[in-house]
């Protein structure tokens, strides 16, 4: 009688060890899979999701490290998910670019803008020299508190002599400082402040706004929100003229929110179009490294950028962004 076939021999059950291994290759894939499925969804969520979006090119980190892990335990299954949840950290990360502005006609004239957040008032000293230093035609400065608005105002009666503020101690100031006289000055409600302002550059009408909401703080997100809300509210305003918004904006290209501000107002970061969108700009001291950048220079179709750098400022916790643009005329 011939011998039964032998039965096909079992997957032999995971070592302790492997186990052990795969569980925490799946912690690893855990919040880079949430996250990066929140960028693909086109939502911030709730704490922690804001927080996390602002790490988002970082997660690359634990999800290589959880594909690593996946194939030491020899698991295919979560290998594969491994792969595919790096590879959506990946795409995720790409710099955003919600379409193609294109600036038109021949440049009427160029216009360098300095972005800053002195926190608290404590790079004062060192904005000044900043501003001596690059001279810049437009600067937006927050966390600019009364000290600091007295201070900027004075050094640069002459080079900057108009100016819209919102006067207020600590983080609540701010302080738009122009070469060109400034009309329709007028102020976007948030907790600290945020002036506005009309101004002519070459016989030509520009609005200038300064953006400093709430940052997404724990138990916060709903005023984050709301507040960069109503500067994409600001943007998608139909106005004649073209339109500079910059500042902290507390939020990333990462962020759906920050996204939102730029499809309103058909509006560019200026750091995408110099290719340096990656650049961080925040937290510039303590224990962390630079990780994100919060800090932008958004412009409409009628400005095409020169160049642009990121400088530090003693005593504050952000780069400041300094823009070169050029205006551009009728096509």
């Amino acid at each position: 009688m011939r011998a039964a076939a032998s039965a096909a021999p079992e997957t032999p059950p995971l070592r302790p060890r492997h186990r052990l291994t795969a569980w925490a290759a799946g912690l690893l894939l855990t919040v880079p899979a949430l996250i990066s499925a929140c960028r693909f969804l086109d939502t911030d969520g709730i704490t922690p999701v804001p927080q996390l979006l602002s790490m988002l090119p970082w997660l690359a980190v634990p999800a290589g490290l959880g594909l690593l892990l996946a194939a030491v335990a020899r698991r295919r299954t979560l290998t594969v998910l491994a792969v595919l949840v790096l590879g959506a950290v990946g795409w995720s990360s790409l710099p955003y670019m919600p379409q193609l502005v294109t600036a038109y006609g021949l440049p009427l004239a160029q216009v360098r803008v300095l972005a800053a957040n002195v926190e608290f008032g404590q790079g004062t000293e060192a904005l000044v020299d900043t501003i001596r230093r690059e001279r810049p035609q437009i600067v937006f400065a927050s966390e600019c508190d009364r000290a600091c608005g007295h201070a900027l105002t004075t050094a640069f009666a002459a080079e900057l002599p108009h100016h819209a503020s919102v006067d207020a101690e600590g983080s609540a100031g701010s302080v738009l400082l122009s070469a060109y006289p400034l009309t329709d000055e007028r102020v976007v409600p948030a907790v600290m402040g945020m002036p506005g302002a009309t101004t002519k550059i070459a016989g030509k009408s520009v609005r200038l706004q300064l953006a400093h909401p709430m940052p997404p703080l724990p138990g916060h997100i709903g005023p984050w929100k709301q507040e960069l809300g109503r500067i994409e509210d600001e943007a998608a305003a139909r106005r004649p003229e073209p339109l500079l918004l910059a500042g902290d904006f507390n939020a990333s290209q990462d962020h759906a929110a920050f996204r939102a501000i730029l499809e309103a107002g058909r509006l560019q970061d200026a750091a995408r179009l110099a290719r340096v969108s990656r650049t961080p700009t925040w937290p510039a001291e303590g224990p962390l490294p630079l990780f994100v950048q919060i800090d932008h220079v958004l412009v409409s179709e009628d400005f095409s950028v020169r160049s642009i750098r990121f400088l530090d400022i003693d005593g504050s916790d952000h780069r400041a962004v300094l823009t070169d643009l050029d205006l551009r005329g009728e096509r």
